[in-house]
């Protein structure tokens, strides 16, 4: 019997490698399509007639439909169970997908890119629990790599692909690209995933928590961009929404508290010591590392003129490392745990982004790839690592309720990474180019987007210090996942194999 059960640790059953790879087929669309779109803003704003500002809620649109439907995925799988939940959700962001291709003003763009949202915005969530219901705790974290792949290299492969379409072929196939590969999806999902268990008592939907808890995000997300496009968080435009936001997650905790499991997300699940610890965990990689994620493209076209095709490429090195890591690291950390695993990728983290911390207008790139790829190691030993260990004490039936938890947070970290990061390279280039008495003009990342050619001799090296600036605020906020870090779960090669990991007390 215990060597049944180390083979079974050892290994990942053929089952859950089919599983996972179902969940990466419809996934790699949607993470694809985030950074292909980025992209294509220009294209999309000059084809269609419209100004840049307006364009751009063709990105905002969609983020906010992300954070409308999150918090209804965990109810929708135990309603209808997994396996129609995820198809439901790969239909509607494919239909999504060819209806924008088919889109005649950025009016109607955005309208088909909201759709688009409703979908994308339950297939993290659905994906693993999806995942972690297949692998049980004992093979998490190498099931984790699998859908590890699609989140770190979208950001890598998105822009190569986004700019070959725009480059190449018209703006529609930036869109038309998702539906055959939606289509697949579907046909892999409806014959390999298995149905999944429902829960009877989930039957009512708690409609006031998603209206608040949803309203509640959608004003955070929307502030958040609004603070990345300005520069600051000190206009009321930006603070009022964040306020909002926040006064709606309090007014929300006490409703989940007194509803208790019917709420739409429990709240409750946080008295779970590790999931309290992974959740803050991933909170603080999505700020840091996802958040500096912004920053790399950035520096590539903006101080150093690459267009958006070769500072895909050389964002490359830091998806080879990520992928390099992930394998090893998935692995590691079923035998001895989270919290020795996710300390060693936050010192490589660190030693990767230090050297962006000192660039300028002519850094060598062979010094920055290596850089990039030591990051990505980084990238790769954290981010599902510590996503693994959130899940790795929770019941199954609890996982579909944690799962929007999991991605909810992700999403407002990713984004005030985001706006953090930009408010600190904007500020201090707005600061560089006042005591060189130099007009500084707009802000947030319009102010980048701003800058002529003719212009960038001189104030090139004051934006490379910017970013250099930047740089060293993402540092200082990839250090702070050291103290969650702590809380993580550690244990002997073999613990598991002797006995069942306890069940939470809730």
């Amino acid at each position: 019997m215990a060597g049944s059960v180390e083979q079974r640790s050892d290994k990942l059953d053929r089952s859950v490698i089919i599983t996972g790879l179902v969940i990466v087929s419809g996934m790699i669309m949607v993470v694809l399509d985030t950074t292909i779109v980025n992209v294509a803003l220009d294209s999309l704003s000059r084809e269609l007639d419209s100004s840049l500002s307006t364009t751009q809620w063709v990105v905002t649109g969609y983020l906010l439909a992300v954070a409308l439907v999150i918090p209804l995925t965990g109810w929708a799988m135990d309603r209808f169970g997994s396996k129609s939940t995820w198809i439901t959700a790969v239909t509607l962001f494919v239909v999504g997908s060819a209806l924008c291709a088919t889109a005649w003003s950025i009016e109607s763009l955005i309208a088909f890119r909201i759709l688009q949202g409703l979908g994308g915005g339950m297939l993290l969530p659905a994906g693993q629990a999806i995942i972690t219901r297949a692998a049980g705790p004992d093979r998490l974290g190498r099931a984790m790599v699998i859908l590890g792949v699609p989140m770190l290299l979208g950001p890598v492969l998105g822009p190569v692909i986004g700019g070959l379409l725009v480059e190449y072929s018209s703006w529609h196939w930036i869109f038309l690209v998702n539906v055959p590969v939606g289509i697949v999806a579907v046909c892999l999902a409806a014959w390999k995933l298995p149905r999944g268990d429902t829960a009877p008592d989930r039957d009512h939907l708690d409609l006031l928590g998603l209206a608040v808890l949803s309203g509640s995000l959608v004003c955070l997300l929307y502030g958040l961009s609004r603070a990345s496009s300005h520069g600051g968080f000190s206009e009321w435009g930006v603070l009022g929404w964040l306020i909002g936001g926040a006064a709606g997650l309090a007014l929300y905790t006490l409703h989940s508290l007194r509803k208790g499991r019917d709420s739409i997300v429990d709240v409750r699940l946080l008295k779970n010591r590790v999931f309290a610890a992974g959740t803050i965990s991933v909170f603080l990689v999505a700020i840091g590392l996802f958040g500096g994620m912004l920053l790399l493209p950035l520096y590539y076209q903006t101080v150093r003129g690459e267009g958006a095709l070769d500072a895909g490429l050389l964002l490359a090195p830091q998806g080879l490392g990520a992928v390099v890591a992930m394998v090893i690291g998935g692995r590691i950390t079923d035998r001895i745990g989270a919290g020795y695993v996710v300390p060693v990728g936050v010192v490589l983290a660190m030693i990767g982004t230090y050297p962006f911390t000192q660039v300028d207008t002519d850094s060598s790139y062979v010094w920055l790839s290596i850089a990039l790829f030591v990051r990505g190691m980084g990238l790769g030993s954290v981010m599902m690592p510590t996503i693994s260990a959130a899940y790795s004490q929770l019941s199954k039936d609890a996982v579909t309720r944690a799962a929007p938890t999991l991605s909810a947070i992700q999403q407002v970290g990713a984004s005030l990474g985001s706006a953090l990061l930009v408010t600190a390279l904007t500020q201090h280039l707005t600061h560089e180019l006042t005591t060189k008495d130099i007009p500084a003009a707009g802000g947030g990342t319009d102010q980048l987007g701003s800058i002529p050619p003719e212009a960038m001799p001189v104030v090139g090296p004051l934006l490379a210090d910017s970013f250099g600036y930047a740089f060293w605020v993402a540092f200082g906020l990839t250090a702070v996942i050291f103290l969650p870090a702590l809380f993580l779960p550690r244990h002997r090669s073999g613990d598991r194999d002797a006995a069942p990991a306890p069940a939470p007390g809730m």
